[in-house]
């Protein structure tokens, strides 16, 4: 059927070839029927071959109506970004006046492909020219697609306000005034800019992120000029802070600027009209001499202008006080009770004193109690986050917001549950925000701002690059038809450019842009998403590649790289190579699902013959797998996965010694442990086999020097218990390493807590003793002070042993206790073969120790000589010179 439908085409496009249709003859019917060979020649799956005689057609036969429209139509229905037929097509109809055809195609086209900006803008004109309403809804749309559109985002805003829609007629004046600031159309970018200015001129955020765009894009004095008209507004208005900021970035642009200069001193006699000493501070600071610099000018009258009768300083030794009055050069001060009224020259107190606003968070401290701080904390967190942020300068991070609440007012646990929904009320509250330069420091703003300002914002202050991507894909879940949406996104498709040398970032890029162009494809800029595989031909080493892709809370770029890995021929093999760094089950499924089991075993093989090199593949395989089918053909004995096992640890804990990749060595041992010895698989496993078996794995594992000794006294305990003559070799036969110290669980907390109160109790009062008698003056004749200081000296000796010991105990699990021998925590029963009477002695430890109730530490001189004997043992040694001989009658469980 497929055979029939080419050969038609062809037949179709010869016959056009000879008989040479005119353009005058072609009616919308005729694209009608083209259409119907579109659509059958998708069901029949041979899109491919009639769009490759149609385009060897047009090879040379350019202008074949029949040809450009189905290979522009299948074209379509492919997902190319070539849509040059199809362009072509409607410009000979265009040139040719017929326009219903002109209309047809590009609603074809649309139909096809809702984001064709040719289709779009042609059929707007089509409209246009009919004067057919449907061309507002395809100016939305146009303007919802194409960034760059500006024109029609005016006609839109000047339609909207004419409606009085107001809220509409911003959003696209808006949208106007950012494109032709991209396209630096500088008269176009005025009219927007006065627009704005009468219809929203509250919205200083906005006017700020504008202004830098226009000195980046077009020139920082046509930035300053459009600042000065704003600013009009907000000194009309008499707010003049914002006025005064608006002139200091005029003056960053251009210092010299004597009218900005002027406008400033004027201002700050508006903001100040009611301070004493106003026009002296103005004189003072030289504010309106153009001779000094401006900036040093303000700086040093913002400092003057904080002196007045009943504003707040801060010194850093005297802390905050209230200015009492101000006369002439002399200020007084009152710092309170504890540090008195102080005077100070006016020029001293500039250099010295810190100006503090009625609200700052250390006058509230000063002036408040702390019940009341406490409730106001506690039941307002949102204002209080403002209060503490507008106290540094509107910039403040969270660390010290922390410093200022704990323990001052909040205590480390309150701060815990604090903390947690503060955090929150910064990420979402409109009225915060961050600092360009750096997103950990937080703002507060004088106007509520979108989400989605919100996030560009913090998308611009981020630094790190991974960061970036999750703010881009936050903000993709709320809007991509926005322009702010839109420069992020061309962050990355910027990156994409130049794919000469693929790093993290390059990939990182076009993984983020295939994922959004997938789901949204009318915001591919033209990107050819099929370059994975040129790309990845760039990478050195896949495996690192994989590593250094961060995934973040809202993208999953490492599943991604694998999706896309999974496109190229020979992805099973690329798979394989990355397993032992990716180790996720869903790899190994797919590989066995598609026929490639055999690779998969030869994988695990050689995980556990080079374990060195793939110690954490062979764990996995251990871990997931040892029970599969495919795992079982591989003939790897479970034997053999133990004692590769084994080796792994030994070698971990070799490189932590060296100082080498400790975190990920300390992971791999925790791993191993879970999985040998939780549940006791190695000890069950060697007793199920005979004493050779049992002889080769437990000296593998005992030779491991820094294993906790507590799993070598398990396993120790676990053969005796059942084979009681069972003979270790050499070293073996110890109980504990001598590095260890086995303590009882109560003991150690016991001790662990009078540590703690030594640390946290006994020696901060012992230092508080010292101070008081160092307060009593002559230390020759000071008792309290002498004996102060031994006792100092002994609470540090017995906290520098307990401490030592605590780091070397090993806590007993009592679990383990066997009785094939005498050892920790067993009580045995013994004959004195000299005095013919029968002692009885309990085995702890050195913590534990109470001879008088016959308890003795494994670890003294007898506990030790007695250790690991067994019923029937007669035992003669000598203790301090003195001759021992008993018979060991019986072994139990220590109560």
């Amino acid at each position: 059927m497929s055979e029939e439908l080419v050969k038609s085409v062809q037949d179709m496009l010869n016959e056009e070839k000879w008989t040479r249709a005119a353009i005058s003859n072609y009616s919308k019917n005729h694209f009608i029927e083209l259409a119907g060979i579109v659509t059958n020649a998708q069901k029949e799956n041979c899109i491919d071959a009639v769009k490759a005689i149609c385009d060897e057609h047009l090879s040379h036969t350019k202008n074949s109506i029949i040809g450009l429209y189905l290979s522009g139509m299948l074209g379509l229905k492919k997902r190319t970004l070539d849509n040059s037929p199809l362009v072509t097509l409607v410009n000979i109809f265009i040139d040719n006046k017929k326009m219903n055809i002109v209309t047809y195609l590009c609603e074809s086209i649309l139909a096809e492909d809702e984001s064709n900006k040719f289709a779009l803008h042609t059929l707007a004109e089509c409209y246009r020219e009919e004067g057919n309403d449907k061309v507002w809804e395809i100016y939305e749309t146009i303007v919802r697609l194409d960034y760059e559109e500006a024109d029609i985002a005016k006609t839109l805003a000047e339609k909207a306000e004419s409606e009085s829609n107001m809220e509409d007629a911003v959003d696209y004046y808006k949208k106007a005034l950012t494109r032709y600031v991209n396209k630096r159309q500088v008269n176009q970018v005025k009219e927007m800019w006065t627009k704005l200015v009468s219809l929203v001129p509250e919205e200083i955020d906005y006017f700020y992120m504008v202004q830098r765009k226009i000195a980046k894009n077009i020139s920082d004095e046509k930035s300053s000029a459009m600042m000065q008209e704003l600013y009009n507004y907000y000194k009309d208005n008499k707010k003049w802070d914002t006025a005064i900021d608006i002139l200091k970035l005029i003056l960053s642009i251009d210092e010299k600027d004597s009218w900005a200069r002027k406008e400033i001193t004027d201002c700050f006699r508006g903001k100040y009209a009611g301070h004493s000493q106003l026009e002296d501070y103005i004189k003072i600071s030289n504010l309106t001499q153009g001779w000094r610099n401006v900036f040093e000018a303000i700086a040093d009258f913002e400092k003057h202008i904080a002196f007045d009768a009943k504003n707040f300083v801060f010194h850093r030794s005297w802390g905050v006080g209230v200015i009492r009055k101000v006369e002439g050069e002399k200020i007084t001060i009152n710092f309170g009770k504890k540090n008195g009224v102080h005077d100070m020259s006016l020029k001293m107190a500039v250099s010295a004193l810190q100006p503090l606003a009625k609200d700052h968070i250390w006058v509230l401290k000063a002036t408040k109690n702390k019940d009341e701080l406490v409730k106001m904390v506690k039941d307002d967190k949102l204002n209080t986050l403002k209060l503490i942020i507008k106290s540094f300068d509107n910039n403040c991070d969270f660390k010290r917001i922390k410093a200022e609440l704990v323990p001052s007012i909040l205590s480390p646990s309150e701060w815990t549950g604090w903390s947690t929904s503060a955090r929150k009320l910064l990420e979402n509250d409109s009225s915060f925000g961050v600092s360009p330069d750096d997103i950990s420091m937080y703002t507060v703003r004088d106007r509520a701002i979108s989400q989605e300002e919100k996030l560009s914002n913090e998308f611009k202050a981020q630094k790190n690059f991974f960061s970036k991507i999750d703010i881009l894909m936050k903000f993709a879940e709320m809007d991509t038809e926005s322009d702010l949406f839109a420069d992020m996104f061309a962050y990355f498709t910027n990156l994409l450019k130049s794919t000469t040398n693929v790093t993290e970032q390059t990939l990182a890029s076009y993984l983020v842009v295939r994922r959004i162009v997938l789901q949204y494809p009318h915001l591919n800029p033209g990107i050819d998403l099929n370059i994975f595989s040129q790309m990845y031909s760039k990478i050195d080493s896949p495996s690192e590649m994989y590593s250094e892709l961060k995934d973040t809370k809202n993208t999953s770029l490492r599943k991604d790289f694998l999706t896309c890995i999974k496109m190229l021929p020979d992805w099973a093999d690329i798979y394989i190579q990355l397993f032992p760094t990716v180790l996720q089950q869903d790899m190994l499924t797919t590989l066995i699902a598609s026929g490639n089991v055999d690779k998969v075993k030869k994988l695990a093989i050689n995980a556990f013959e080079r374990y060195r090199d793939y110690r954490e593949a062979a764990v996995y395989f251990f871990k997931e797998c040892r029970d599969e089918d495919w795992f079982k053909e591989t003939g790897i004995s479970y034997e053999k996965q133990m004692i590769v096992l084994i080796h792994i640890m030994d070698l971990a804990y070799r490189e932590i010694a060296n100082h080498c990749d400790t975190t990920e060595n300390r992971k791999i041992i925790r791993q191993i442990q879970i999985l040998l010895f939780k549940d006791k698989t190695l000890l069950n496993y060697i007793l199920e086999h005979d004493k050779d078996t049992i002889t080769k794995l437990y000296t593998l594992v005992d030779d491991i020097h820094d294993l906790d000794p507590t799993i070598t006294v398990t396993m120790r305990n676990g053969i005796l218990e059942k084979y009681p003559d069972f003979k270790f070799h050499g070293t073996e036969e110890k109980v504990v390493t001598p590095k260890g110290l086995i303590v009882t669980s109560k003991m150690f907390d016991i001790k662990k807590a009078l540590l703690d109160n030594i640390l946290k109790v006994e020696i901060p009062q012992n230092s508080k003793e010292i101070g008081d008698a160092l307060a009593l003056g002559d230390l020759r004749e000071n008792a309290e002070y002498k004996a102060a200081k031994e006792k100092q000296h002994q609470l540090n000796v017995t906290a520098a042993r307990l401490t030592d010991e605590i780091g070397r105990a090993q806590i007993f699990d009592p679990t383990t206790v066997t009785t094939a021998r005498v050892s920790f925590g067993t009580t045995v029963t013994m004959l004195n073969l000299l005095e013919n009477k029968t002692e009885e002695y309990t085995i702890l430890g050195p913590w534990e120790s109470d001879p008088d109730n016959n308890i003795i530490s494994y670890m003294s001189p007898l506990g030790n000589a007695i250790l690991n004997s067994k019923t029937g043992d007669k035992l003669d040694f000598e203790i301090n010179d003195i001759k021992r001989s008993y018979e060991v009658k019986e072994i139990r469980i220590a109560k």
